[in-house]
C-alpha cells in the first residue's frame, strides 16, 4: 500500500499544499490559482482538494500531514518583538494578540478541524516542521545532489532569517543562522516600500527596475543600515527601520537618511528609485556572496543549493553562478513560503523513503515543476462548444507548427498546456508568448497584455542545446532563476558604454530585444524534453521556421491576478487583454473569430468556477 504524506503552509502568504506518495512529488500547488487571491494566505482547502483528487485518495490514506512551521516558537518571537518595541507596539499589539490567543497559537489544532470539514475523511493529527528547516528540505532533498551546501535566505521565518545547512545524503544539519530582526529579506523589503512598492510581492519590480540605475547609495546602506562581516554574517542598525513596530516598514529616519520621503504607490518613478533600488541590489549581492564563500568553507561541499525568497532574487543567483564559488547551483522554483509546504512533507517523508530521484536518471525531483492540475482536450472541446467559442483542433505536429507561424507573423500567444506549474514562474504551462526579435514585443505585452509597468523585463526561454548560443551560462536552469548576460555576439555594439537610465527602455539592445534587460542580462529558462515536451516541441519548430531558438516567456496572468489554472480563466484573460491567439491544449482560438466577450468588473465573476 502507497504512503502518502501531505505539506501545507498557510495563514501568512502564498498558502500551499503538495503531496509525497512513497518519497515521489506527485502534486503541488498554491492555494491562489484556486481562489483567484493573488498570494492568498487562507487555509489552502481547494490545493488540498486537487492533491488528493490527483491521487484518488482520501484524507484517511495519509500517514502525515506536516505543517511548515512550530507555532510557539513563532508566538515566543511575536511576544520577544512587541515587549521590546515598548509602548510603539502597543496598538498592533492589541489588534493582533487576540487572533493568536484565540487560534493561532493552537493552529495545528485549528488545522485538525478544518481538514475535519472538509468531509473527505479522518486526517492524521498534524505535525509540524519548522520554518527554515522546511525552505532547506524543500531545497537540498528534491535536487540532483547526494551531498550539498544550503543557504536560505527570507525575510522571517519563526525567528531566523538566514540559515546555512549541510546536506547529506537523507540529512540536512543546520550550520549556523542569522535570526530577527535582523534580515536581509526585510532590508530589499524595506527598500521596496520606500520606492513606492508592495511588500511581499513588489520586490521583483525592484530588482527589475535596479538595472536603470547605478549603485550611488551603496555606500550609504553599508555605513549606516547593515554591518556586513567578511564571514558572511551581517546585522542591521535598527534605527532606520519600522518593521519591528508591525505599522511600516520605513519612517521618518529613512527619509532622512535618504533625503525623500516614501514614495507614493503608482506615482510617476525617477532616476532616484532606479539608483535605490541598484544600490539595495548591490549590497544584497555582496551579502549573498558572502554567504556563499561561508558556506562553501563549513561545508567543504562544490555544490549550493538555495530556497528562501531572497532565493528568486535572480539577479543575486546570476552573480551567485558566475562567481564559481561553487561548481553547480540548483534553486528550489518555489522558493518562497509555498515550496515550505513541499520542504514539510519531504522533511517528514524523505527520513521514510529516501531520495527516489536519486536512483533514476532524472535531473532532479521537481519534474519541471509542473505538478498542479491538468485539463484533458475532451474537457476543452466541452467548453468551448458549451460556450460557442470558435476553435481550430490541431494534432501535435500541426499545432506547433501553425502556433509557430501565428509567433513569426508578430502575434501574441497564450499557451496552455498540460500540468499547471508550482511557483511563481510560468515554465511553458501557462504561458503567455512572442517572438523576442520582434522591437514591439516588449512593448505590447507590457502595456497591452499585462497591463504593467513598461520598465518591467521579460524572460527568454530557450533550447537547452542551443542556450550557449545566445546567454553567457555556467549552467543550464530549467526554472528562470539565474540572470545571465546575452552573448557579444547577438549584442548591439552600438549602445557600447551607453550609460543606463530610465530613458533606455526602447533602445534595441540586442538581436533579441524583446528579451535583453537594459543591462544586457536575461532571466533565461532552459527547454528540454526532460522539463516540458510540448514547449520543447514548440521551440524547435520556431527554429525551424525562423532560425531562432528563443521566445518570450511571461506568466498567463494580467498585473494583480494569479496566474490561470484553468481553461475558463484563460480564455477570460485572452479576451481582456490584447492577445491575438489562445492555445488550450490541441485547440487553437483566434482572438477575430471569437464572439463579443461580457466584460465583468470582478474576475471571478467572469469565470465559472464549478
Amino acid at each position: 500500500m502507497a504512503s502518502y504524506v501531505l505539506g501545507l503552509s498557510a495563514y501568512y502568504h502564498d498558502s500551499a499544499a503538495t503531496l509525497i506518495k512513497d518519497g515521489v512529488i506527485v502534486a503541488a500547488a498554491q492555494e491562489e490559482r484556486f481562489s483567484r487571491i493573488r498570494h492568498d494566505p487562507a487555509f489552502p482547502e481547494k490545493a488540498i482538494r486537487y492533491c488528493l483528487d490527483e491521487q484518488g485518495i482520501q484524507l484517511n490514506d495519509l500517514v502525515a500531514v506536516v505543517y511548515y512551521e512550530d507555532p510557539k516558537i513563532k508566538f515566543s518571537r511575536v511576544i520577544s518583538s512587541f515587549s521590546s518595541g515598548g509602548l510603539k507596539c502597543g496598538r498592533v499589539f492589541l489588534r493582533t494578540l487576540p487572533e493568536w490567543l484565540d487560534w493561532k497559537i493552537n493552529v495545528l489544532l485549528h488545522i485538525d478541524e478544518a481538514l475535519q470539514a472538509l468531509g473527505l475523511g479522518v486526517a492524521p493529527k498534524v505535525t509540524h516542521s519548522q520554518h527554515h528547516r522546511a525552505h532547506a528540505a524543500s531545497a537540498f532533498f528534491p535536487s540532483p545532489f547526494e551531498n550539498a551546501a544550503v543557504i536560505c535566505i527570507d525575510g522571517i521565518g519563526e525567528w531566523q532569517s538566514t540559515t546555512v545547512w549541510h546536506g547529506t545524503g537523507n540529512k540536512l544539519k543546520l550550520v549556523n543562522s542569522i535570526s530577527y530582526p535582523h534580515s536581509i529579506g526585510l532590508l530589499y523589503s524595506a527598500f521596496t516600500y520606500y520606492c513606492g512598492f508592495k511588500v511581499d510581492s513588489g520586490e521583483y519590480k525592484l530588482m527589475g527596475l535596479a538595472p536603470y540605475g547605478n549603485p550611488v547609495y551603496a555606500d550609504l546602506i553599508r555605513q549606516h543600515l547593515v554591518n556586513i562581516r567578511s564571514d558572511g554574517s551581517y546585522t542591521l542598525n535598527m534605527d532606520y527601520f519600522e518593521y519591528l513596530y508591525g505599522e511600516r516598514m520605513v519612517g521618518k529616519a529613512f527619509e532622512k537618511l535618504f533625503n525623500g520621503k516614501i514614495r507614493q504607490p503608482e506615482s510617476p518613478l525617477t532616476q532616484r528609485e532606479c539608483d535605490l533600488a541598484a544600490s539595495v541590489q548591490k549590497v544584497t549581492e555582496e551579502i549573498v556572496l558572502g554567504l556563499a564563500r561561508y558556506a562553501a568553507k563549513v561545508t567543504g561541499e562544490t555544490n549550493l543549493c538555495m530556497a528562501g525568497g531572497v532565493a528568486l532574487n535572480c539577479v543575486a543567483n546570476g552573480v551567485l553562478s558566475q562567481s564559481k564559488i561553487f561548481e553547480r547551483l540548483w534553486i528550489q522554483p518555489a522558493a518562497g513560503d509555498a515550496g515550505c509546504a513541499l520542504g514539510a512533507a519531504l522533511d517528514y517523508a524523505v527520513e521514510r523513503f529516501g531520495r527516489p530521484h536519486l536512483r533514476t536518471d532524472a535531473e532532479d525531483a521537481m519534474q519541471g515543476s509542473l505538478l498542479g492540475p491538468a485539463w484533458s482536450n475532451d474537457y476543452i472541446a466541452a467548453f468551448l462548444q458549451k460556450k460557442g467559442y470558435q476553435a481550430h483542433y490541431e494534432t501535435d505536429d500541426q499545432l506547433y507548427n501553425r502556433v509557430a507561424q501565428h509567433l513569426n507573423n508578430g502575434a501574441v500567444v497564450g499557451w496552455f498546456q498540460g500540468r499547471m506549474e508550482f511557483g511563481p514562474r510560468a515554465l511553458g504551462a501557462r504561458s503567455i508568448i512572442g517572438d523576442p526579435r520582434n522591437i514591439e514585443m516588449q512593448r505590447t505585452m507590457n502595456l497591452k497584455i499585462k497591463h504593467r509597468e513598461s520598465f518591467r523585463p521579460f524572460a527568454p526561454a530557450v533550447l537547452e542545446e542551443d542556450a550557449k548560443h545566445y546567454f553567457n551560462l555556467r549552467e543550464y536552469n530549467p526554472y528562470m532563476l539565474i540572470v545571465s548576460e546575452v552573448n557579444d555576439s547577438i549584442k548591439n555594439p552600438q549602445l557600447k558604454g551607453k550609460k543606463q537610465n530610465l530613458g533606455s527602455i526602447n533602445e534595441v539592445r540586442s538581436q533579441l530585444p524583446a528579451i535583453t534587460h537594459v543591462d544586457y542580462s536575461a532571466r533565461v529558462q532552459t527547454v528540454s524534453e526532460k522539463s516540458n515536451v510540448p514547449f520543447t516541441r514548440l521551440l524547435r519548430s520556431f527554429r525551424k521556421l525562423t532560425g531562432c531558438s528563443v521566445l518570450v516567456n511571461t506568466s498567463f496572468n494580467v498585473r494583480g491576478e494569479p496566474i490561470v489554472c484553468k481553461p475558463e480563466e484563460a480564455y477570460a484573460c485572452f479576451m481582456r487583454t490584447e492577445m491575438d491567439v489562445l492555445v488550450l491544449g490541441n485547440y487553437v482560438l483566434l482572438r477575430h473569430e471569437q464572439p463579443v466577450f461580457s466584460e465583468k468588473t470582478d474576475w471571478r465573476e467572469a469565470i465559472p468556477l464549478d
